[in-house]
């Protein structure tokens, strides 16, 4: 792994260095978190020859000072736009977990010379879902999950900080019940829409739903995972995520 900075983003890189209009792999993280949750997937990845690249949004992790407030999913869209930019890389596969498919629907609805595919894991926030009964779900997934993922969480909401948190959490309810539906309609890249089987935060209808509103979804789920499938399995996720790559129109990244 390598570490990079640009333009006050941190991304780790993974496989072969990225080139100039060259595909690529880009993992989002999802709310409060940083990219270190994917680093099991990254190494998956790039194990079967791909360039990973694991950016920290700004306000979060190692990017934490490259924002001064809480960014919202079309801020955080923007801001990986021009990082896509500075880097010249060519289309990739945008992989993103949680609410961090809020921003990635954004960055392939508003800017798709971007993304040639998209990969949703666990989206979470379904807008017919009370704000509370979404923090119970999240509550209900936490002993589903790996015990060292608690540390690594905690760790990373501490540095975005509690109050930041909180506000991010606002700015995607807000983005969920409007926003985010009309730019995934708007999505053309080929899009897959994965669940792990325990995830109480998106449940089959909801991802089922997503892959529709594309204009080429489809949906799959990881037995024994919950909502970080990718974490907990990131071995049936690669698998997933290459084979979808395979299928799906420019073949593999």
């Amino acid at each position: 792994m390598e570490l990079t900075t640009q333009g006050g983003f941190s991304t780790r890189v993974f496989g072969p260095r990225p080139r100039a209009g060259e595909p690529a792999t880009v993992l989002v993280h999802g709310l409060g978190l940083s990219g270190r949750y994917f680093v099991p997937l990254a190494r998956r990845l790039a194990e079967r020859g791909a360039t990973v690249l694991v950016p920290d949004l700004p306000g979060n992790g190692r990017s934490r000072a490259a924002a001064g407030r809480a960014p919202s999913p079309g801020d955080h869209a923007e801001a990986l736009a021009h990082w896509h930019r500075r880097l010249a890389l060519g289309p990739v596969t945008l992989v993103a977990n949680s609410v961090g498919r809020q921003v990635a629907a954004a960055l392939a609805a508003e800017q798709p010379h971007t993304v040639s595919r998209l990969v949703l894991i666990g989206p979470a926030l379904d807008p017919d879902v009370p704000a509370p009964h979404q923090v119970a779900r999240l509550v209900r997934d936490v002993p589903r999950e790996p015990p060292r993922l608690y540390g690594l969480a905690v760790r990373d909401y501490l540095v975005t900080g509690p109050a930041r948190c909180a506000v991010e959490f606002h700015h995607a309810l807000r983005d969920a019940a409007g926003p985010f539906t009309d730019r995934l309609a708007g999505v053309r890249a080929p899009t897959l829409v994965i669940r792990g089987a325990g995830d109480p935060l998106a449940s089959p209808a909801w991802t089922r739903r997503l892959a529709s509103l594309t204009g080429d979804g489809r949906t799959a789920e990881i037995a024994g995972a919950a909502h970080a499938a990718h974490y907990s399995a990131p071995d049936a996720t690669a698998t997933l995520i290459e084979k979808f790559a395979a299928d799906s129109p420019g073949g593999l990244v």
